[in-house]
């Protein structure tokens, strides 16, 4: 079938997008499921930095690429047991095999299998169905349709927003998983989250959902400290030189967990100083891969500090998906006001201009 997705043709074109024109909008031949695979109608896709890590080159993977993988839809047609057409799902970026190692002791984010077709640029299955043109993160949802294995898929209930429905594939399982499974945030701990963007906010309501007070939130952004007070942090800090004190006066100390999700290593370096003794940091962000870190090695063990690394924020998709989703019915998690734009396709460089700029929070593609 013909299918029109967001191409990214050249890797590390200048900014801004909406001129250099990174990603194309382009006609594509979508070869049909094969074996264990589903035929999604693509609804919704968010701009997420992993996206924008590819663009700008710091994540170099095989090109041409159709970008996205944050995204929700029906299921069109399926060669996979558990699923019919449809069915509502939501997509999730690492497509967990369910045999080797990571996945038998229950840490899917951990694939191999899942990580291996990720770098690859194909389906988990092997090979590719857009003629040529590589897959990202077993999903490509800047799209409209998309074939991916059913292990990339989670069956949501009906009635959920489209474009609410995307941010549980990747911002709502990185930050809200982050703060609850790989920081385990609960009503004793002071928490910090740097960086305010989807995944950052994700983090923060559910660290309040946990009972959190002492919650502060800290950005180079103005109006997204605002947004952090108004979901419920109990202060924000403003990004730069003097954050790690602030936090510190804050504390009485240093957050006892801290969570960084802006994939910088000067911060994510800052969000361990900003740590009380004792207490856990944890990174999601996806910095450079040639960034080094520099921290006290001392501190590890004279002040019993934990940094860890979280990735897909540490969660389960079939388990938290659901979890997550009833949290945000009950009004525990109101992810929807993380939504700063609706897009079409075709307005997809210019949304990641905002996106790399920190204007924008999280902002979708509606392909309906």
């Amino acid at each position: 079938m013909k299918v029109r997705s967001a191409v990214l043709v050249e890797s590390g074109r200048p900014f801004p997008y909406g001129e250099s024109r990174p990603l194309e909008v382009r006609e594509l031949t979508l070869g049909p499921p094969g074996e264990g695979e589903l035929l999604v109608r693509i609804e919704a896709a968010g701009l997420c930095h992993s996206d924008l890590s590819v663009i700008d080159g710091s994540r170099p993977r095989p090109l041409p690429m159709a970008l996205g993988h944050e995204a929700a839809g029906v299921v069109a047609a399926s060669e996979a047991a558990g699923f019919a057409p449809g069915d509502h799902v939501v997509l999730t970026f690492v497509p967990a095999c369910g045999a080797c190692p990571a996945c038998a002791a229950g840490r899917p984010a951990l694939c191999g299998p899942g990580a291996e077709a990720n770098r690859a640029g194909t389906l988990l299955g092997g090979g590719n169905r857009l003629g040529g043109v590589f897959h990202h993160l077993g999903v490509s949802a800047f799209s409209e349709y998309a074939v991916v294995s059913a292990r990339s898929a989670v069956k949501i209930p009906p009635g959920l927003p489209w474009e609410v429905a995307a941010l549980f594939g990747c911002a709502v399982l990185t930050g809200a998983g982050a703060a609850l499974y790989a920081a385990e945030a609960g009503p004793r701990d002071s928490v910090a989250v740097f960086g305010l963007g989807g995944v950052g906010l994700s983090a923060l309501l559910a660290a309040r959902a946990a009972g959190v007070t002492t919650l502060i939130g800290v950005d180079v952004v103005a109006g997204k400290r605002d947004l952090a007070l108004a979901l419920g942090a109990s202060d924000v800090v403003q990004g730069g030189d003097d954050a790690v004190e602030r936090v510190r006066e804050l504390t009485g100390g240093g957050a006892v967990k801290v969570v960084d999700t802006t994939g910088v290593a000067a911060v994510l370096a800052q969000a361990y100083a900003a740590t009380a003794p004792g207490g856990v940091t944890v990174t999601v962000g996806l910095p450079s891969a040639h960034a080094g870190l520099t921290i006290p090695a001392l501190s590890l063990v004279a002040e019993e500090r934990t940094l860890r690394g979280s990735y897909l924020g540490s969660c389960v998709p079939r388990r938290d998906v659901p979890k997550f989703i009833g949290m945000y019915e009950a009004g525990l998690l109101p992810v929807d006001r993380l939504l700063s734009d609706r897009l079409r396709l075709d307005q997809v460089n210019e949304g990641f201009d905002r996106l790399r700029s920190g204007e924008a929070v999280r902002q979708v593609v509606i392909l309906r």
